[in-house]
Formats: C-alpha cells, structure tokens, sequence
C-alpha cells in the first residue's frame, strides 16, 4: 500500500512515487556515467561511427590466458568489430596486440586484468597500413607507462613521413620489431612472421601475424576473416546499424525482431566486403529525398529519412555464398587491390605461418576465436595461384565494383598493376 505524505506548496506525493523517481535518477545518472565511460575524446582522428561513444566487450578466449576487447567501427551504420587480444604471460605481465579505443570502460576492464596477472608490458602494433589500428597505440601506451611499443617494420604516414614520436607513438620506448622473435624480451613465448612491405603505389600494406605457443593461437590483424551467420556480439549490444539496414525502404519502421537484427546483419556484411554488391539498387537522390517524406525514421540518427537502398531478389544467397559456413576468407579488396601486387612475397608468408601448429586464429575483425588448421590457412591464399580456379565466393557475389575500381586506378596509374600468379 502506497503511503502519502506532503511537500511544502504541493500535492501529497507518495512514497511508491519517491522511490520511482529516486530510481529514474539513479538510472539517469548510470546512463551518464556509462556514456562518460565510453567516450574517446580523440574520435575526430577517425571521424567513424561511433564517434566518440565507444563500447567496449570483453570475452575470455582461453582460460585465464586469452581475452579479447571488442568495439565497433563504420560509415553509413555498415559497422564491423575491430578487436585487440590480451595474452598473459607465463612469467607474469601481459601482452597486448592491436589496441582498440582506451576509453575509461576499456582501461577499467584492463585494470581488472592487470590486478590479477600483472602490468602491460609489451604493446603490438601489427600493420603499417591500417589507421583504424594505428591512432589508438599512442594514446594506449599512455595509459600504461611501463609498456615497451613493438611496431611492424617501415611505418608511414600520408602526404609525409613523420617520426614515429610525431605519429603519438612514445619516445624512448618505442621499438620495431625485429625479423629474428628471438631478439625480442617476449621470443620465449611468441613467434611472429612478417609479411614484407607490398608497394602499392600511393601507399603500403604489411601486417605481422603472432603465434602464442602455449595455447597454439594465431593473431592476425586484416589479412584473414571469418563471417559468423549471427551478429558478434558486441554488434548485439549495438543495434541500431542492425535495425537500420533491416529495413527495405525508408518507410519501413525501426523494428527489433530476431530475423531483423539477422537481416541487417548480413546486408552489412555485404557492404562491408563489396561496397556495393551487385545485388543492390541504388536509388537517384530524386527518389531518395521524395521518399524520406515518408520516412518511418525523420530522426538525425536516422539520416533524415535518407535510404537510397533497394535489395534485389536473392541477395540472401549471395550472403550466403560469401560466409560459406564461416570459413576462412581473405577479404575481396584485400584479393583484388593489394596481396596480388605481390603474390609470391605472401605465399611465402603464408607458408611460413602454416609451419605452425595453431588451433584456432583471432583476427582484428569478425568472427573470433576461430577454430582452424594451418592447411586450411593455406588454402584460403589459393586465388594467388595460377593452377587455383577463381575463388568461388568472388564468382558469385558483387566484386565487379572492386574489379571497377581496381581497373580505373591501374589505368590512371594511382596503384601498380596486379604482378602474375605463383
């Protein structure tokens, strides 16, 4: 039973009344705090979704060994995970590879780590070429100033190469990794394979792959995926761009269901990979904006209405073809605008990485931990080939845009043209 009592100059107010509103409060603080704690004050370096608002997730991959920290990243809500692996060290300390945001929820989910197991003592930046990799290690070593910063050979910078200590990263305790692991203070329990510098042109590509021996894990960072059938995760805990691409024309409304946060999920995946598959229309901004009148969403998150997509019939298949049960995929602009500048640099890579006896592979993106052999390794850097047959996968779904792309750049002489297969 609700108790009544008075306020001065007012109504008589319940109790019941009080503790809601004491509750609402409480809950608007929370959700103050959380956001507070998600925010990446440097987020218009990359000025990405989701901007300065970051969650993070993390998830123990192996026992008291392994955790991963997830946040997403994307334009147009086609949002991705992008992921760094935390490793303990057998004589105590941990290993960080690929750091994500340090927002102050992920700095505090690492603080748990560090009380239990030790400080941060090496940091890995694992690719020369990815910026969404690259802006997070500075302001990451800064939270842990004990931590030695390992990066891959010949890093750059566009239009001009700078110092790394005017790239953030620190000065004094900053070092590149050398090619013997055995010349580094954690060769006892790592090997690492670097992929030697492509030349693209314009720019560089190069990424170091690291094997924890212990618990037989590969760590790589964009040349390998895995596409889940189900949203990861952290995409669950961020439905929004799910919701958003769910839907088949601006005036469908934002609806979350299990088949939408399904159905967005696999258009994003589309998008992710093909930029513009051959299965989507693309709508005249005529018909765009005379469409968004009658938008179900007008809101600023949702573009004002805009929604220049219409999905043909089938599209679910050609999902269906490019995830092909979760196996191993190099992704098509990585397939057919950088590894084939230099085919046999990378299969020389590949063969030295598929000497070692991993059981699973955590990649920066997608689907993660992901159970696997070296063979099977191997075989998804078959389309290097000349006796492979085209990737099936490419076949079938949208990389004509890719093919455009790739034939115009040649053409005005922006990138190198594609070097013969092994």
């Amino acid at each position: 039973m609700a108790i009544s009592t008075n306020i001065a100059g007012g109504r008589a107010v319940t109790l019941d009344e009080r503790k809601i509103t004491q509750i609402e409060t409480r809950n608007v603080e929370s959700r103050s705090e959380r956001l507070r704690q998600r925010s990446w004050q440097f987020w218009f370096t990359l000025p990405i979704y989701p901007y300065n608002n970051r969650r993070t997730i993390r998830t123990e991959v192996t026992p008291d060994t392994i955790w991963t920290f997830d946040q997403v990243q994307g334009i147009f809500y086609v949002v991705v995970p992008i992921r760094m692996t935390v490793v303990k060290l057998v004589s105590g300390g941990l290993l960080v590879y690929a750091p994500v945001a340090p927002t102050g929820e992920c700095l505090g989910l690492m603080d748990e780590l560090v009380r239990l197991h030790g400080d941060v003592l090496y940091i890995i930046l694992p690719t020369i070429s990815g910026l969404e990799h690259k802006i997070f290690v500075g302001p990451f070593a800064r939270a842990f100033p004990q931590a030695q910063v390992w990066v891959s050979p010949d890093q750059w910078s566009f239009p001009v190469n700078l110092p790394l200590s005017w790239l953030g990263l620190p000065q004094g305790r900053t070092q590149i990794l050398p090619q013997d692991s055995g010349k580094t203070p954690f060769g006892d329990e790592f090997d690492y394979a670097i992929l030697e510098t492509i030349d693209l042109g314009p720019g560089q590509f190069a990424e170091v792959a690291f094997f924890h021996r212990r618990s037989r894990t590969l760590l790589v960072t964009d040349t390998i995926v895995s596409i889940p059938i189900e949203p990861p995760p952290i995409l669950q805990a961020e439905l929004y761009p799910l919701l958003f691409h769910a839907r088949n024309q601006s005036s469908d409304l934002i609806s979350d269901t299990p088949a939408n946060r399904l159905q967005g999920w696999h258009r994003i995946c589309l998008f992710a990979f093909y930029f513009q598959p051959n299965v989507l229309e693309i709508r005249s901004w005529s018909e765009t904006f005379r469409k968004s009148l009658r938008a179900g969403d007008r809101s600023r998150q949702g573009y004002f209405g805009l929604y220049p997509f219409q999905w043909r019939a089938g599209w679910q298949q050609e999902f269906t073809d490019l995830c092909a049960g979760g196996q191993l995929l190099v992704a098509p602009i990585l397939q057919t605008l950088i590894l084939n500048r230099a085919p046999t640099q990378t299969i020389a890579w590949v063969d030295r990485v598929s000497q070692w006896d991993f059981e699973q592979i955590i990649p920066c993106h997608f689907d993660a931990p992901i159970t696997t052999t070296p063979n099977e390794f191997r075989a998804a850097f078959d389309f290097l080939k000349s006796s492979d047959k085209i990737d099936a996968n490419l076949s079938t779904t949208g990389n004509n845009l890719l093919q455009q792309i790739e034939h115009q750049l040649v053409r005005w002489r922006i990138i190198v043209p594609a070097q013969q297969k092994v």
